[in-house]
């Protein structure tokens, strides 16, 4: 795990408080601002965790061949579903708005095997297929959500940007930019409260961080020390709109530093990279620590269907390709020899086959009757307030 180290330097002075370089006890650290004397400089020297590519392996992250196979076959389900779902956004089977995963599914993947599926919970914005395939929903219940069939996962009500699992511990798939990361930090308190040793784990896009209610959850998710991780899926991009043209601090882990969080930066195109910074954190959660990851990734398709790409150059594009998440496992599959090639291949024939029986699926589903249209949104059985 390497580091990276972030100093502010000031003039010097005999009486500086060193709070900054280990964090004091709230009590002790409110007691030391009202009977103190007025510092004449401050001081910040903070280091960073970082978890590169290339760095980790399987056996160091506990995981076995099959474990690393059924990880594989997971982003490669990932990435077949997302193609086939464009497909049919094409043929007008799917309507709305429809954000793709293609390239960070590394992101998805370790995050579902560092979790404990069931009791800790995820949340995450529109851009939400890859988490809930990761945790285990199936590409039927996924495509027919897509397609507003009964047969979907919110029972073709939700669509491509609200999945949903309380099984899974998926508390969705939301649509506002943002407003999901302090819903988040309120199902970690739940899990504070409950005492049922879970975690929250809520992520959001770059484009997202410069909204003030994460700011505001990520205050309290420290104040109430909650465990909770907030996770910037950092693509570059936001909509179109690149992070050095948006944010004046542009190392996102640096944000945790005013909220005494630990953070860390996280090459998001290594699935085991993923994976060991996603131990040590929910690790940490699980003592009532919180703290902030930045993972930084790249989307290989545009925001959305609609989207013309015209912020960045092809050359670019096809230059990030290299570091393509899923030919990267199976390159250190293949050097480790868990399996072969033709084996490899009997994978991809089995997902695809997987992926285009949902499409069936999806097409044989059934659409919602119009006297579902109040299920599942309100407690009240007869919705007098809205006769």
């Amino acid at each position: 795990m390497a580091k990276q180290t972030r100093k502010t330097p000031t003039t010097s002075s005999k009486q500086i408080p060193s709070t900054a370089k280990k964090a004091a006890p709230k009590s002790r650290a409110k007691k030391e601002v009202l009977e103190g004397s007025f510092p004449t400089s401050l001081e910040l020297n903070v280091t960073f965790d970082t978890y590169p590519a290339g760095a980790y392996t399987h056996q160091e992250l506990g995981l076995s061949v099959d474990d690393v196979l059924s990880m594989y076959r997971n982003m490669l389900l990932q990435r077949r579903f997302e193609e086939r779902a464009a497909q049919m956004y094409g043929k007008q089977k799917i309507a709305g708005f429809l954000h793709l995963y293609i390239g960070q599914e590394a992101i998805s993947t370790g995050t579902a095997t560092a979790i404990k599926i069931g009791l800790d919970s995820i949340i995450t914005a529109y851009r939400d297929h890859g988490h809930g395939l990761a945790l285990g929903m199936t590409a039927n219940e996924c495509m027919a959500e897509m397609f507003g069939k009964v047969g979907g996962c919110s029972r073709g009500k939700g669509g491509s940007m609200h999945f949903f699992s309380k099984e899974k511990g998926l508390f969705g798939g939301h649509g506002i930019v943002g407003a999901h990361v302090p819903v988040g930090v309120g199902i970690a308190f739940a899990h504070k409260y409950k005492e049922d040793g879970g975690v929250s784990i809520a992520f959001y896009g770059d484009g997202a961080a410069g909204q003030g209610s994460i700011h505001e959850a990520a205050n309290l998710a420290s104040l109430y020390e909650l465990p909770s991780i907030l996770v910037v899926e950092n693509n570059h991009y936001a909509m179109g709109t690149a992070v050095h043209r948006a944010f004046a601090e542009t190392e996102f882990t640096h944000h945790a530093v005013g909220y005494r969080m630990k953070a860390a930066l996280v090459d998001g195109m290594d699935v085991f990279s993923v994976c060991k910074a996603m131990q040590d954190h929910v690790a940490l959660a699980r003592e009532n620590k919180p703290s902030m990851l930045e993972i930084r990734t790249y989307r290989y398709r545009g925001h959305s269907m609609s989207d013309p790409q015209l912020y960045r150059t092809k050359e670019e594009l096809e230059s990030k390709k290299n570091e393509d998440p899923i030919i990267r496992l199976k390159a250190y599959i293949l050097d480790h020899k868990m399996t072969s090639v033709k084996a490899l291949d009997a994978i991809d024939e089995d997902v695809n086959d997987e992926v285009k029986a949902s499409v069936d699926f999806a097409e044989n589903s059934p659409v919602p009757d119009l006297s579902e249209i109040y299920d599942n949104i309100y407690d009240e059985s007869d919705y007098p307030y809205l006769a």
